[in-house]
């Protein structure tokens, strides 16, 4: 399930640094939370850079006992984050992590450990607590390591870590004064800017030795409104693996009116009606659904255990001939790109359906392995504390060729879709809910009046069937972090303009 980046409190941010004090600690206090910029090779070439050698050796004591295959997995991450709330900045914060992750899979068993301390000892200890998963007489031989050259799809000339607070600052006044400029209605603006910039080394018995720096950013405006006894909100941001040349005061301005326009039009709602009714989906907006309803059906994991409602459609038409649904590692700048996998596998493009026809899943090593099937670049894991899983990066419904007016025009009374928030999926069953932060009403073609507590209820692959219409207009808009097994990790998703032709509408009024 997604979550999505809001303004942090007051409270939650005091609760965060005394949580990540020890962490902190670790690093001289003085160029943590220094003004001054970074020098820049602070995350780039960080003390964690363990030598081939060490590496090496890390990998043969993890196969001590006849483990099939083994990795080391190095971490080094700096996070920074600034929050604006009631005209004043509310907290700014910087903190560093960095430990080590050795993985030993043997069968369909996985030894795994890690440590915070770098010290050779310490991790030799790590490989061989990961080790014992295997309990063979016999250790197996690695592949000496190999340096792999990979393709870059992030968007980054500046990092933000190397940008100081108060110029991080500016970008949130200006979203806070353009906000609270844009109507009398308005009264709350909170804004934040966050980055994460992460250097990894993935080495394994394979031979694979790859390294990738990562850098994701997001500014995000929130903005409530009230009259009389209602209210509401709006919000808008801009993220990806973006650097910090993709954000100026032209976009935190941007980002402040879309916020403001979204509350303002949502401020006036009338309770939507409840029954099955047609629903329009805008592009770009409503990749969540995607992402939830039909995504984690598709991953490896449930597709082995048989736990997903797809376990066993491979081959055979599971939505619509006109839709085709893709997971996108490399689409350049967004937020859930990657260039390598938490395993060292390329990042890259998987069709998983393909007009209507399921032809593929979304693989980590271990259920490839066991299921005998090509990797797809899905291994991702939140941090070295954490072992890889099937995830999605980017996940989208591929474009059509419907007009996107036509599309429209097609609704005689139904509801338009303009962003789709968070809900309840049952991945085993495909049966969701999911709320709707803005929606509007279409009548004989048009949209028209805007409605509140919109709750779209059903199943994923009966709404795949029920695609109709398809625009050629996909963009990919959304952002947040996925949380699996307790495991979050960023992703993105999108879609183009279409038509479900009918779905279960909750709403007050009959």
């Amino acid at each position: 399930m997604k979550s999505y980046f809001r303004p942090i409190t007051r409270r939650k941010f005091i609760k965060s640094g005394i949580a990540g004090g020890a962490i902190i600690a670790t690093y001289p206090v003085w160029k943590l939370f220094s003004f001054s910029t970074p020098p820049s090779d602070f995350y780039v070439n960080p003390a964690c850079n363990l030598s081939k050698e060490t590496l090496e050796k890390l990998i043969e004591i993890a196969l001590q006992k006849g483990g099939e295959f083994a990795e080391v997995y190095v971490e080094y991450n700096v996070g920074n984050q600034i929050y604006l709330e009631e005209d004043k900045i509310y907290g700014a914060g910087r903190g560093v992590d960095m430990g080590v992750g050795i993985r030993v899979l043997h069968g369909e068993k996985t030894g795994y450990a890690y440590s915070d301390d770098l010290s050779f000892e310490r991790l030799k200890q790590t490989a061989e607590v990961a080790s014992h998963i295997a309990s063979e007489k016999t250790a197996k031989e690695h592949t000496g390591l190999k340096s792999s050259q990979i393709p870059s799809y992030y968007l980054v000339k500046v990092s933000p870590d190397n940008i100081i607070p108060q110029d991080k600052a500016k970008l949130l006044w200006k979203a806070n004064s353009v906000g609270r400029e844009y109507d009398k209605r308005i009264n709350q603006v909170n804004i934040g800017f966050s980055d994460t910039n992460k250097k990894i080394i993935i080495a394994n018995s394979e031979g694979t030795w790859v390294e990738d720096v990562q850098t994701i950013s997001r500014l995000l405006v929130s903005i409530n409104a009230i009259e009389g006894d209602k209210r509401s909100r709006g919000y808008a941001y801009k993220d990806g693996t973006l650097g910090y040349e993709h954000y100026d005061l032209k976009v935190a301005e941007e980002l402040a009116k879309d916020a403001g326009r979204m509350a303002l039009a949502m401020l006036p709602a009338e309770d939507a009606p409840a029954g099955e009714y047609p629903i329009v989906m805008a592009k770009g907006h409503c990749g969540t659904f995607f992402h939830e309803a039909i995504g984690h059906s598709l991953e490896s994991d449930g597709i082995r255990k048989k736990t997903s409602c797809f376990w066993d459609k491979e081959g055979k038409m599971i939505a619509s001939p006109i839709s085709s649904l893709a997971d996108d590692g490399t689409v350049p700048g967004a937020r859930g790109t990657i260039n390598v996998d938490d395993e060292g596998v390329p990042g890259q493009k998987t069709i998983l359906i393909n007009k209507g026809k399921c032809v593929n899943f979304i693989y980590d090593r271990l259920n490839a392995k066991l299921m005998k099937a090509r990797l797809t670049g899905n291994g991702r894991r939140e941090s070295y504390q954490h072992y890889p899983l099937p995830r999605m990066t980017n996940t989208y419904l591929m474009a059509g060729e419907d007009d996107p007016d036509d599309i429209l025009k097609s609704v005689q009374k139904g509801i338009y879709i303009a962003r789709i928030g968070g809900g309840n999926v049952s991945w085993v069953t495909g049966r969701f809910v999911f709320s709707v932060p803005e929606g509007y009403l279409i009548e004989d073609g048009q949209i028209t009046k805007p409605l509140k507590g919109i709750q779209l209820m059903g199943s994923g692959p009966e709404v795949l069937k029920n695609i109709v219409m398809v625009g050629p207009d996909m963009e990919i808009l959304g952002g947040g972090t996925c949380g699996k097994s307790g495991q979050g990790k960023p992703v993105s998703d999108g879609n183009p303009t279409l038509k479900v032709s009918k779905i279960t509408i909750g709403g007050a009024k009959v």
